[in-house]
């Protein structure tokens, strides 16, 4: 269970820019890439929503940067609301979510209710070599009209659970070092995704 029921909860203990900070950057598309789990709350997952976002597509990080016990900065999806974030997500089309996971064998689970475009991303991860699957367990599923993909102005996005072996293939490592070196699995990882939100090769 987390430690923080909402960010109102979360401000009253956490300090910006000593336990945390936001950093974000609008595009013009439409579409929002978001790591609500930045930093080393879940570490890498800032890197690729950022490597997805480009510069065409927002993107907004929530990141975890305390010097220890980063995790306790994790508020749920369903509950994420930094106004930041709030204002970012209202005003977006199309919201991917980007969030990590456990498992050594590398593997993208996919949920969200934007079953269209969750299936346009899996296809084409596939294709670009990776170990792709749509969420079973409801707690990747990502199907509650309150988690934060849901929330833009379609209703329904999409959520990613990109696993631990993964992502420690997409930086050098994933210490806050390691991060700074990113891979070509990365690259790869990223421009299918992209491939897939602007099927027309706009990405």
């Amino acid at each position: 269970m987390d430690r923080y029921a909402n960010f109102d909860n979360l401000m009253l203990n956490a300090r910006r820019g000593i336990d945390y900070r936001i950093r974000l950057r609008r595009g013009g598309s439409g579409v929002a890439i978001l790591s609500i789990h930045g930093g080393d709350i879940e570490p890498g997952t800032t890197g690729i929503a950022d490597a997805i976002a480009g510069p065409d597509h927002t993107f907004y990080t929530f990141e975890g940067i305390k010097p220890a016990g980063n995790f306790a900065l994790h508020i749920t999806s369903a509950n994420f609301d930094e106004p930041s974030a709030m204002e970012i997500i209202c005003a977006a089309e199309t919201v991917v979510s980007i969030h990590g996971s456990a498992g050594a064998a590398p593997m993208v689970t996919l949920g969200g209710l934007d079953v269209r475009l969750r299936d346009r991303i899996l296809q084409s991860l596939r294709a670009a070599g990776f170990q792709a699957v749509i969420a079973t367990g409801r707690r990747l599923e990502g199907i509650d009209r309150e988690n934060i993909c849901n929330l833009c102005g379609r209703g329904m996005g999409v959520q990613m659970e990109i696993n631990r072996g993964l992502r420690a293939r997409m930086f050098r490592d994933l210490t806050p070092a390691g991060r700074r070196f990113p891979t070509a699995v990365l690259d790869r990882f990223c421009r299918a995704v992209r491939a897939a939100i602007t099927p027309d090769g706009a990405g």
